[in-house]
C-alpha cells in the first residue's frame, strides 16, 4: 500500500475477526516498530506480545474493561524503556525521549499493520501500575500503549479533522 494512502485510510479498529495473525505479518509489524527512529539511536522502547487468551483477557480488564482488546488474536504492549534512554540523556531521556521513541514505533506499527490488511487501535486508557505488576515488567520499563492486532470485523468511517488553517501556523 502506498504510504499516503495508508495514512489517509488507517482507522482505529475495535472489532476483530477470530482469524489468527500469521507469524510473518506479526514479524513485519514488530520490525516496523524496531525500525522507527529514536533519540540517539538508543531505541528506548520494548514490545511485549500476547497471544494467549487469558493474557488478552487480563489486558482487556486492565484497559478498564475494553473487551475488544481481548477479542484481537494478538495484543502488543509497547513500553518506553526509560532506563535505556536515561543512560545517555538522564531525566529528559526518561521523561520524554523514551516516550517519543515508543510513540513513533507505535505509529510505524499501526501503519504497517494497515498496509498488511490488519487492524489496530492505540489504547492509552489502562491502569499502568496494574499492567506492570500483572506482567512483571522490569523497573524502568513503562507501558505506553496496548495495541490489539487482528483482521478487522468493521470498517469505520473517517472521523472529522480540524482544518489545516486551524492547526498549521506559519511564521
Amino acid at each position: 500500500m502506498e504510504l499516503f494512502k495508508a495514512i489517509r485510510t488507517r482507522r482505529s479498529i475495535r472489532s476483530f475477526r477470530p482469524d489468527p495473525v500469521e507469524d510473518k505479518k506479526l514479524e513485519k509489524v514488530l520490525q516496523s516498530g524496531i525500525d522507527a527512529p529514536s533519540a540517539g539511536n538508543l531505541q528506548g522502547r520494548d514490545f511485549y506480545v500476547f497471544r494467549r487468551g487469558e493474557n488478552r483477557e487480563k489486558l482487556a480488564e486492565i484497559a478498564f474493561g475494553q473487551g475488544f482488546v481481548a477479542e484481537a488474536p494478538v495484543v502488543i504492549v509497547v513500553c518506553a524503556n526509560e532506563s535505556r534512554s536515561s543512560a545517555r540523556y538522564k531525566s529528559r531521556g526518561k521523561s520524554l525521549y523514551s516516550i517519543q521513541d515508543a510513540s513513533i514505533a507505535i505509529e510505524n506499527m499501526l501503519l504497517a499493520a494497515h498496509a498488511l490488511g490488519l487492524g489496530t487501535c492505540w489504547v492509552g486508557a489502562f491502569d499502568e501500575d496494574k499492567l506492570s505488576k500483572e506482567f512483571s515488567l522490569p523497573s524502568g520499563v513503562r507501558p505506553i500503549a496496548i495495541i490489539p492486532l487482528g483482521y478487522p470485523a468493521q470498517k469505520p468511517t473517517k472521523p472529522a479533522r480540524l482544518l489545516t488553517k486551524d492547526v498549521v501556523h506559519y511564521d
